[in-house]
């Protein structure tokens, strides 16, 4: 029986040693279960790890973005001949105000000539075909015409008429008025908006074809539109911003307010961002076209939970923090987030308040198994 123990003791020792290995190893081991983590409670992780209490604090939401100002498209106005022709005179100079329908300038163009003879040859047959009408409705009056000769004429009078009317419809192309126009007078090309006159190329004896570019620009700079461009991941936060302030590069110390006007419905899918136009009062004339500058985009005060941004880990596309459980468990809690600013980070949901989370040292625990 001595013998057996005898023989058997380095069994036992060897199995004491290997039970006792297993039993150190596991108090330092960090292990995962699912979306839990144990860390072993001799793991010298533990030290590592600072722990924060959710809570709300008031922040005001702010972020920036780039910016160029635009003219409103409906105070802005490209002004071209509509026909080949001359220039024959010029009625603006830069800087001047106009009204809608003020000349701009007149051009000599043959197919204004073809369209006023045109015209006047229309009228001519409409009134000789009403007067054929009015002719054969006195003969059936007094009983010695045709009725298939007054047919006639009541159809040749509406095609007529209606020749006549396409006559007139294209001299209003031209905005020439039949009733003031006289045959051969040039074409006056006129302002369709009010505002100002930004640019001038007219030039006295240029030709002009119908596709040329604008000769005059006329623009309301009043207000302008200032456009940015707002990135898909912030696009929840612009929904009720209360403010909007713009610098631009010209006058970085000049900050300018602005309100939003409308947020594109459509997100490009090359720079992941969706167009936003902002328009600003610019009676100073401060602002123009093309300028460039950052547009400060801030909300009302709110009372919101902010995080460490070192307690966030990131797994693929998404974020996660470690909420404690109790005897050194942690459950991965995916969130969502919102701004980063001063080493912190908004929190949109996912955590609540008076949640434990590892504030700092998180990541030692990415390669638990």
């Amino acid at each position: 029986m001595k013998s057996i123990f005898l023989l058997l003791l380095p069994a036992i020792v060897l199995c004491s040693c290997h039970t006792q290995k297993q039993e150190d190893e596991s108090a330092n081991a960090v292990t995962l279960k699912g979306d839990i983590i144990h860390i072993g409670s001799e793991s010298p992780v533990l030290s590592k790890l600072t722990k924060e209490t959710v809570k709300r604090e008031p922040y005001r939401m702010e972020f920036t973005t780039s910016g160029v100002v635009q003219a409103i498209p409906s105070n802005y106005a490209e002004v071209a001949s509509p026909v080949s022709g001359r220039i024959t005179k010029s009625f603006v100079r830069l800087g001047q105000k106009v009204a809608p329908g003020s000349p701009i300038f007149e051009i000599s163009a043959p197919a204004v000539y073809e369209a006023g003879k045109s015209y006047y040859q229309a009228r001519q047959e409409m009134e000789l075909a009403l007067k054929s009408l009015n002719r054969e409705k006195d003969l059936m009056k007094n009983k010695v015409g045709v009725q298939k000769e007054l047919e006639e004429a009541e159809v040749n009078y509406e095609l007529k008429k209606k020749d006549y009317e396409n006559m007139v419809a294209a001299l209003k192309v031209f905005q020439i008025n039949p009733d003031e126009m006289a045959l051969g007078q040039p074409l006056i090309v006129r302002s369709p908006i009010s505002g100002e006159v930004v640019k001038d190329r007219i030039v006295i004896g240029q030709y002009m074809k119908e596709d040329a570019e604008p000769v005059a620009v006329i623009a309301d700079l009043s207000k302008v539109w200032v456009v940015a461009h707002v990135k898909e991941k912030d696009l929840s936060l612009i929904q009720t911003l209360d403010e909007v302030e713009i610098r631009l590069v010209a006058m970085p110390d000049k900050p300018i307010s602005g309100k939003i006007y409308h947020i594109s419905e459509m997100l490009d899918p090359d720079t992941r961002s969706v167009e936003v136009l902002i328009e600003c009062d610019n009676t100073t004339r401060l602002m123009k076209p093309e300028m460039y500058g950052t547009v400060k985009l801030s909300d009302r005060e709110a009372e919101v939970i902010r995080i460490p941004t070192s307690a966030i880990l990131q797994e693929e596309e998404n974020m996660y923090v470690l909420v404690e459980l109790g005897n050194n468990d942690y459950r991965k809690q995916k969130i969502e987030t919102g701004l980063t600013e001063d080493g912190k980070t908004v929190v949109l949901s996912g955590l609540n308040v008076g949640d434990e989370i590892v504030a700092t040292g998180a990541f030692y625990l990415l390669d638990a198994r």
